[in-house]
């Protein structure tokens, strides 16, 4: 649905500063024979590693990456492979990046802007994809629609409405508590600029900061404690929660509103059948901060050695730009259309950068699936931000009813990781399962293409899907002749089996990879493309 919301910027804060007190929390420290053969990183990474650190080699540069670096070094080198076209399946994507425009997807089929379905797919002018959502933006999450349609025979609905009372507290709590924080980070910028007489004073100028004023001293703790956090300079932190704010206004307004109705396209949602025509051919953004599917689509495939932004993990794939997720919960039936859409216009691999715990028409998508799986399609699906164990917690899409048989063989579900190998590796908000997790790839600050020729890092299991994508789409590119059956088994099965304890959840339980996913490994390229040429040539 969207990046990760961080509370934490709000609980540190209160508990160091407006609150007076510290705690200890169940933070595990690593045992150094939990550290396998590798050593932990101990410096901190340099502007160039925090931007690739997801193509880098645990073994050479202590940073658990997917080895991508040493995969076109060592294996790739100048074969381009066969093109991929990968499914992107997310907000709207800025087509006219820079980094992305020669590696969009375009419909030889369909003569362009006639006004004419050519290739009589039943979609209009579909030259780089489809918008499923046309003008819409906004939207509510699923389990609001269903306290909205007022029916309590709906199975989930005093569950729906116990969820709503529950978040709509939260973050009216949270609206609160950021707004009172953001007042204190100016209050303490305002008293160092004036102390300092410029606002560029650095944190060796607020260090060294000898005073009996408490108001000088408060900002200088303020200050420091921003710092201690990564946030330098205190324009950093300003900027950090007011764009928390503008997710948490956004989920009240929005997202909660049972008022609100942000459908736009004439259809019934609720009827899978009523399908023709609704949507428009533009699949781009349409603000600037719907940026979540550039995002994505930078990680997997931006150009690569181009001398421009970041290098995507795949060299040689189109994609195909699918509008189907909101600012908000998508609609089962807009996800289960643009599964066939894929599927039916040669894409090899979806990413499926989205997720929610209600999903009324949860038997469509898994359906979508397994026409997938028949048109040979890998489905790729972020875990999801809600640090929960999915195996127990309700999480869709997915190919299994509960931890149940599943209806394909096509979909792997990712996981998140941080750069910091050790204890620290799983995200913190990652979604995890024994059952219903499949890997985990780098999803902490993951650095690829924001709209208008812009780039940023981002957070979510949103950035480990892509990580897992372009990996897929580097195996289909060289060894074509795998199935995506088979993509899914090397991608589960190379990965590097790490033996340390990690910590997971909201209380901090700690576990194996063995034991929260179902290979207990970490995706790695290098090791993927070794197995795909070996399973290749053995047909």
């Amino acid at each position: 649905m969207k990046y990760t919301f961080k509370p934490f910027l709000y609980s540190i804060f209160a508990s160091a500063m407006l609150l007076g007190c510290g705690s200890t929390s169940g933070v595990l420290s690593t045992p150094i024979e939990n550290i396998d053969t590798s050593p932990l990183k101990e410096s901190a990474l340099s502007e160039a590693e925090k931007n690739s650190w997801s193509h880098l080699d645990l073994v050479q540069d202590t940073i658990p990456g997917m080895s991508v670096n040493k995969a076109y070094t060592d294996i790739i080198k100048n074969k381009k492979g066969k093109t991929v076209i990968v499914a992107v399946l997310d907000s709207g994507i800025d087509i006219d990046h820079e980094d992305l425009d020669d590696v969009i997807w375009t419909n030889k089929d369909e003569i362009p802007n006639n006004g004419k379905d050519d290739d009589n797919n039943g979609y209009v002018d579909d030259i780089h994809g489809w918008n499923f959502l046309g003008d819409a933006y906004n939207e509510q999450l699923e389990f609001v629609r269903i306290l909205a349609s007022g029916d309590k025979s709906n199975p989930r609905y005093a569950e729906a409405e116990a969820q709503y009372n529950e978040d709509v507290q939260k973050y009216t709590g949270y609206k609160t508590q950021y707004e009172q924080i953001l007042q204190q980070v100016k209050s303490a910028d305002e008293t160092l600029t004036k102390h300092f007489g410029k606002s560029d004073y650095t944190k060796e100028d607020v260090a060294a900061i000898k005073t009996d004023n408490e108001s000088l001293n408060q900002a200088k703790r303020i200050a420091q404690y921003m710092y201690s956090n990564g946030l330098e300079p205190l324009s950093e932190a300003k900027t950090e929660l007011e764009d928390g704010l503008v997710s948490i206004n956004d989920r009240l307004n929005y997202n909660y509103n049972i008022n609100f109705s942000g459908r736009k396209t004439g259809d019934n949602p609720n009827d899978l059948n009523d399908k023709v025509g609704y949507g428009n051919n533009n699949p781009r953004h349409s603000v600037k901060s719907e940026s979540h599917g550039t995002h994505v689509a930078g990680i997997i495939a931006a150009e690569r050695n181009n001398g421009k932004g970041m290098n995507g993990v795949a060299n040689n794939v189109q994609i195909m730009a699918i509008r189907s997720t909101p600012n908000g919960d998508e609609y089962d039936k807009d996800v289960a259309l643009a599964i066939r859409y894929a599927a039916d216009n040669g894409a090899k691999i979806i990413n499926a950068s989205f997720g929610k715990s209600f999903s009324p028409h949860s038997e469509w998508v898994r359906d979508a699936l397994k026409y997938a799986a028949e048109k040979d399609v890998l489905f790729v699906h972020a875990a999801g931000n809600d640090s929960n164990d999915i195996d127990v917690a309700n999480n869709y899409p997915n190919d299994a009813v509960g931890t149940g048989p599943e209806v394909s063989d096509n979909v792997i579900t990712v996981g998140s990781l941080t750069e910091k190998y050790g204890s620290g590796m799983v995200s913190g908000f990652s979604n995890y399962g024994l059952v219903n997790v499949d890997v985990f790839a780098p999803g902490s600050d993951v650095y690829s293409t924001m709209p208008e020729n812009e780039y940023a890092l981002n957070s979510g299991t949103s950035m480990a899907a892509p990580n897992v994508a372009g990996v897929a789409a580097l195996i289909r590119s060289q060894y074509p002749s795998l199935s995506a059956a088979q993509v899914k088994k090397i991608l589960m099965d190379s990965g590097l089996p790490v033996k340390a304890k990690v910590t997971v959840g909201e209380n901090g339980e700690v576990k194996s990879l063995s034991e929260i996913s179902k290979s207990g490994r970490i995706v790695n390229a290098y090791n993927a493309l070794i197995m795909a040429s070996q399973m290749a040539n053995s047909k």
